[in-house]
């Protein structure tokens, strides 16, 4: 059951922060400022189901593998604290930069210098919980190990 947990807390994360940069790069390459704003304003509420999201993910990971000691596992340990960080030291306060600038309508260079270190931060959260997703599989045997 915890496995399962895991699984779909990890998904769930994993699916909205692929929703968030893409929405992201997708409204700013072919939206209004309006849908720039609208986009910055959804992705910050959308921080109510990644957060929970992420800490459930996080605690049942730790507590699934707090004795394992396979490659697969420590490689996951390793992974875990840089999106961690990542998510809590700069894409956390990004969303909440960018929403506050977006709505007030300042699309200035500091926006966009913001909006690029968000998208890179993003980009290497969504590669490392790929990462981890792809291990998980090894590990339960539903993908075979290389």
């Amino acid at each position: 059951m915890k496995t399962k947990i895991h699984a779909t807390a990890g998904l769930i994360g994993f699916l909205c922060i692929l929703s968030f940069w893409s929405s992201t790069a997708i409204s700013e390459l072919f939206g209004s400022y309006d849908d720039i704003a609208w986009i910055k304003i959804m992705v910050l509420r959308g921080m109510f189901i990644l957060i929970p999201a992420m800490v459930i993910v996080g605690a049942s990971g730790m507590s699934l593998g707090a004795k394992r000691k396979d490659p697969f596992t420590k490689a996951k340990k390793k992974r875990m604290p840089i999106i961690a960080l990542n998510g809590l030291l700069v894409l956390l306060p990004s969303a909440f930069f960018l929403a506050s600038k977006a709505s007030a309508g300042e699309f200035d260079t500091i926006f966009y210098t913001v909006q690029a270190i968000e998208l890179v931060a993003g980009a290497l959260n969504l590669t490392l919980m790929g990462l981890n997703m792809r291990d998980g599989l090894r590990m339960t045997g539903r993908l075979a190990r290389s």
